[in-house]
């Protein structure tokens, strides 16, 4: 890990460059990466073509692009100059991306050349230089998306490429930049009116990453294969700033992470380490584990016994590992509540996994634990100088919103003081929003967000995430969302209907008979969740729901949208 004397990027760059040099750095998975040294010089270049135009500290500077090292190349140059960095979701509309780029002032913007459109037709008042993340080429004012991509399809050298040297540092008398100041403003949401610009200083992030790898162990020699969105601050933070502090290497696939790109990708690089929020582990254990563990109708019938279960489990937990390339050695997760049977199958298994707990307005990481230390259901313990406390405790249960104070708690919400405000007490801890109590040992359990909270008949509180839970641990269950209607329990109940098919043969018969076998179903999920909850927590009734929910890009129901 780093020694710093002071938590600021620009010397987070100084100190990685010098120490770890010629070792690899950032890659994309066909060979195309920067060593430590190559990532300095890079950084170097772009910062000294920032400043020529104009960008000092504080200007704020968008970044948009699908994960690649240049990504991080980009991210280094605006920070260490002391600019701000907007990173957006590379799933966010170009209306959406067009508000947050003028809600933030932004002077500058970096974007792939395959999001390039998301940025064409819009009149910024502040920006004056757009840059290619792909090879860091300047685009004129008012360049087309169609002349873009005959540009980049016919291979011309036709716009300006920021090289090494080429620009002269000009004003060298630059402000110092200084541990609380601001170094990135994270977007949560995009949508015009309920934009919530999160702002986290150079020592939020830094501190974050410094409290990471005191829990964890991370070395040069480790190898982190990026799958989820760089823009979102848990991949931004642990997967990119706390392995670069580590000088371990890290790589980027080029497109989506499906199972046909990560496998053969995961076999390439044989990862040490990979993040991962519950629905990428969980698809893996519903389609491919579990199917493996119980199509044999004796293995099914036995693997209802515990100690043949966990037999099953070490040897499923083995080829598991074997398919993420054989050596991973940890894998945390976080970003929403992992499955119960999910979670218990990677502890039987031996499947080296680890929860953590934060928000984006906590940088994100709050609570977490190795690999070894895990306990089933917590999301982890405090980090290193962090506190959690329970606010206005249940007196029966200890459950009560979950409060956070630490040196990686955000400044504040980008020009909304009045919301700053309200997320936090009297005395500075921040509102998380969340849930939740803490054992004697200090672990943290979250049950669910505060504004989800049903209150029932009996003025008992009902956590829909815990009865989601329940039917998503069902056969044929892939995802559920829970809500009150008219004063009763609804679930909306996505089905896995190429299991379906494979066992019924549904296309292979006439649709009412398939929709009575549904429909047998879903009355199925309803009498067994309902054997699985509290009286006041059943559910009056399931509707199906055919397409997969909308999600946030880490993966989240967007609940708002069906209730």
């Amino acid at each position: 890990m780093l020694e710093l004397e002071k938590l600021t990027f620009d010397l987070v760059v100084k100190k990685a460059t010098e120490k770890y040099n010629g070792d690899l750095a950032l890659s994309k998975i066909n060979g195309e990466g920067l060593t430590y040294s190559e990532l300095g010089e890079k950084v170097k270049s772009i910062s000294s073509f920032l400043r020529e135009k104009g960008i000092r500290k504080g200007d704020r500077v968008a970044l948009i692009g699908e994960n690649q090292p240049n990504w991080g190349v980009a991210y280094l140059s605006i920070t260490s100059i002391g600019a701000v960095v907007v990173p957006i979701m590379t799933e966010f509309s170009a209306s959406e991306v067009h508000h947050i780029i003028r809600h933030s002032g932004s002077k500058a913007i970096f974007v792939s050349s395959k999001l390039y459109e998301k940025v064409e037709d819009c009149d910024y008042e502040d920006v004056h230089s757009i840059i290619l993340i792909d090879d860091f080429s300047v685009v004129p004012p008012k360049t087309s998306t169609a002349f873009l991509k005959e540009v980049i399809k016919s291979g011309k050298k036709e716009f300006e490429k920021i090289k090494s040297a080429a620009y002269k540092i000009i004003n060298k008398d630059y402000d110092e930049i200084k541990e609380d100041d601001l170094a990135s403003i994270v977007y949560t949401s995009g949508t015009t009116g309920h934009s919530k610009g999160v702002m986290l200083t150079h020592k939020n992030i830094i501190y974050d990453a410094i409290a990471t790898l005191k829990m964890v162990t991370i070395t040069p020699e480790d190898r982190l294969l990026s799958i989820l969105p760089l823009a979102h601050t848990f991949e931004c933070t642990l997967g990119f700033i706390t392995p670069v502090m580590a000088g371990a290497k890290i790589y980027y696939l080029d497109r989506p992470p499906t199972a046909s790109a990560l496998i053969p990708a995961m076999a390439k690089v044989k990862p040490t380490i990979i993040l991962s929020v519950p629905l990428v582990i969980e698809k893996i254990y519903k389609m491919r584990v579990l199917p493996e563990l119980t199509k044999k109708p004796v293995i099914k019938t036995l693997y209802k016994f515990s100690p043949v279960r966990k037999k099953l489990h070490k040897i499923a937990g083995k080829k598991l590992i074997n398919t993420f390339g054989g050596e991973l050695r940890l894998f945390p997760i976080g970003g929403a509540a992992l499955a119960y049977d999910v979670e218990k199958f990677l502890r039987e298994a031996g499947f080296p996994y680890a929860i953590g707990y934060g928000l984006t307005e906590t940088s994100p990481v709050v609570t977490g634990d190795d690999n070894v230390h895990t306990k089933f259901r917590a999301s982890g313990r405090a980090l290193e100088g962090m506190e959690i406390k329970i606010d206005n405790p249940d007196p029966e249960t200890g459950e009560g919103e979950v409060l956070i104070k630490g040196p990686n708690v955000m400044k504040g919400y980008y020009k909304d003081p009045e919301t700053t405000k309200s997320v936090f007490t009297e005395d500075g801890w921040f509102k998380s929003g969340d849930l939740g109590y803490i054992d004697e040992e200090g672990y943290l359990f979250i049950r669910g967000r505060s504004k989800n909270v049903i209150i029932g008949p009996n003025g008992k509180n009902i956590y829909p995430e815990q009865i989601e839970g329940v039917i998503n641990d069902l056969p044929y269950v892939v995802e559920s969302l829970v809500y009150e209607k008219d004063g009763k329990l609804i679930a909306k109940v996505h089905l896995n209907y190429e299991e379906l098919d494979d066992e019924f043969n549904l296309h292979g018969i006439p649709d009412p008979d398939a929709r009575k076998k549904i429909q047998a179903i879903l009355d199925s999920i309803l009498k067994a969740t309902n054997e699985k909850v509290s009286s006041f927590s059943r559910i009056s009734g399931i509707v199906e729901q055919p397409e997969p929910f909308e999600k946030t890009p880490t993966k989240k129901i967007k609940r708002y949208l069906y209730i």
